[in-house]
């Protein structure tokens, strides 16, 4: 088994770790984003310590999994453990179905339990996508986007960076079309027409009710 090493200690980290155990990775360790809970024991896992305690380390060819669910903290961790040699790999649950025809980014990729992507489907750098979504043909995901659990992303859509998807939500085919950088769907919402970027948009059919900083 590779060994990983899981940066971040939150009520999100034992779902992370447990879709790498199940994809092959060993766990050996965690890293807090500040030293106040360095040498506890999280879940059974040492917190070895902090994220400056890491980026004062050796880390080059070390494997790292990044739990933490905001993603622009996730871009700026990967960005600074990529420059001091580190690697963040794509890790799959074995229970995904991945069409032969779909492209998947080797880079920080985090794909759940149950989850399909189909035909033709792209999928950026940083992506995560959670329990039993599917992806449909033809759609592409840009880089450092969320897919909450039960999302349903419709056939020849765009999604542009740092989106969000909510659980529950349901991007209609053909007609959603392309949801823009840095926008957030609301668990549960029903898209049919595109968004742009900035804004958080809720319902069924889905609606702009304001901006996203």
């Amino acid at each position: 088994m590779r060994e990983i090493y899981a940066l971040g200690v939150g009520h999100s980290t034992p779902l992370f770790i447990e879709i790498a155990e199940a994809a092959g990775w060993q766990v050996t360790g965690l890293y807090h984003f500040n030293d106040e809970r360095t040498g506890e024991v999280d879940h059974g896992f040492k917190i070895l310590g902090s994220f400056d305690d890491l980026y004062h380390q050796d880390i080059k060819g070390k494997y790292f999994l990044l739990t933490m669910g905001d993603m622009n903290i996730r871009r700026e961790i990967s960005v600074k453990l990529i420059k001091r040699g580190g690697l963040i790999p794509t890790i799959i649950h074995p229970s995904a179905q991945i069409s032969r025809f779909a492209t998947i980014a080797k880079q920080g990729v985090i794909i759940g339990a149950e989850v399909e992507l189909q035909n033709d489907v792209i999928v950026g750098n940083n992506v995560i996508i959670r329990t039993d979504v599917t992806i449909c043909h033809n759609t592409t995901i840009k880089e450092d986007v969320f897919v909450g659990p039960k999302a349903l992303v419709g056939a020849y859509i765009t999604i542009d960076e740092l989106a969000y998807i909510g659980q529950g939500s349901i991007l209609i085919s053909g007609k959603a079309g392309h949801i823009g950088a840095n926008t957030l769907v609301g668990a549960g919402a029903m898209v049919t027409k595109p968004l742009p970027e900035n804004v958080v948009a809720i319902g069924s059919p889905a609606r702009v009710i304001k901006e996203r900083l």
